[in-house]
Order: structure tokens, then sequence, then C-alpha cells
């Protein structure tokens, strides 16, 4: 069983900053690509930023410039660093895990439970 678990959500101000974190743990081989992805009231799930293995990223247009993701594959963990908050970015938080459990197995999308986020003044 593979579960990830993320915290550092929370409320704060427009122009404010959080940091999320997301660390896997359980029976893990490796992890390929990790991400963030966000869900609004009323709005799908979409994607916030990705990360590969080696360190590749990828951001939605409307974080761009001030959300970082990053990770410690030695910890398993993936980081979103979000600065310049404004409240369209309120919204639930997920993260999720690209999970090879074997070196036999293939890849499995894991996602964790998800962290409220809230930016309002």
């Amino acid at each position: 069983q593979v579960q990830l678990v993320e915290s550092g959500g929370g409320l704060v101000q427009p122009g404010g900053s959080l940091r999320l974190s997301c660390a896997a743990s359980g029976s893990i081989f490796s992890i390929n690509a990790m991400g963030w992805y966000r869900q609004a009231p009323g709005k799908q799930r979409e994607l916030v930023a990705a990360i590969t293995r080696g360190g590749s990223t990828n951001y939605a247009d409307a974080v761009k410039g001030r959300f970082t993701i990053s990770r410690d594959n030695a910890k398993n963990t993936v980081y979103l660093q979000m600065n310049s908050l404004k409240s369209e970015d309120t919204a639930v938080y997920y993260c999720n895990a690209q999970v090879r459990r074997t070196y036999y197995s293939v890849d499995i999308t894991y996602w964790g439970q998800g962290t409220q986020v809230t930016v309002s003044s």
C-alpha cells in the first residue's frame, strides 16, 4: 500500500505565502512524476504544477512566476511554494505521484487526501 499525506494548507491573506508538502510512504520502489492539482468549489480539478524525477517542471499559466514545485527524492516528498497568493487560488490542493512498487511493476498514480488553501482578507 502507498499513502500520500499533504500538509501546509491554511488561511492566508492576499499577497501572502504558503508552502505545501506531500510525503509518500509505503511499498515504494521508485517515484516518477509528482504533481499538485487543485479543485475549487463548482470547478473541475486542474493541474497546478508537475515535476519529473529528474527535476523538469511545468506549471499552469495561472501560477507561473508565483508558485514553485520541488521534490526531495530521498524523502519521497514534493513541495509547492506558493507566493503572491490571490483569492482565486482558493481551493483544495491535492498531490499525486506515479509510483512503481517493485522493479517489475508498472507505474500507478496515487492521490493524497487534499489540503484546503483559503486566500482571504
